[in-house]
């Protein structure tokens, strides 16, 4: 099993930035890719990033290319997600995923383990 933890989420202004960080323990070794998921109230969780542990090979969802950055540092097990020019849409709880088998690595049925979330939100 791999153990998620997220930082980083707080208030911000639009068209500002943040950095959430994901640290990962555990079995790790054991999974393919990790990634970033986000879901406002009311509506489904949303793909927004992912990248392979594996040649850092990178997807990200349609509305936030050109503005949030995925990377990882493979020794320390960690995952960020910089978010720049931030948008009030933007606002949701974060997640921070875990894949163990090959796929696409953009959909929550493929997700194996999460984080427990934190919360981004984007001031108008």
């Amino acid at each position: 099993q791999v153990q998620l933890e997220e930082s980083g989420g707080g208030l911000v202004q639009a068209g500002g930035s943040l950095r959430l960080s994901c640290a990962a323990s555990g079995r790790t070794f054991s999974s393919f890719a990790m990634g970033w998921f986000r879901q406002a109230p009311g509506k489904d969780r949303e793909f927004v990033a992912s990248i392979t542990w594996i040649g850092g090979t990178t997807y990200y969802g349609d509305s936030v290319k050109g503005r949030f950055t995925i990377s990882k540092i493979n020794t320390k097990n960690t995952l960020y997600l910089q978010m720049n020019s931030l948008k009030p849409e933007d606002t949701a709880v974060y997640y921070c995923a875990a894949f163990f088998y090959s796929g696409s690595f953009t959909k929550v049925g493929d997700v194996g383990s999460w984080g427990q979330g934190t919360q981004v939100t984007v001031s108008s």
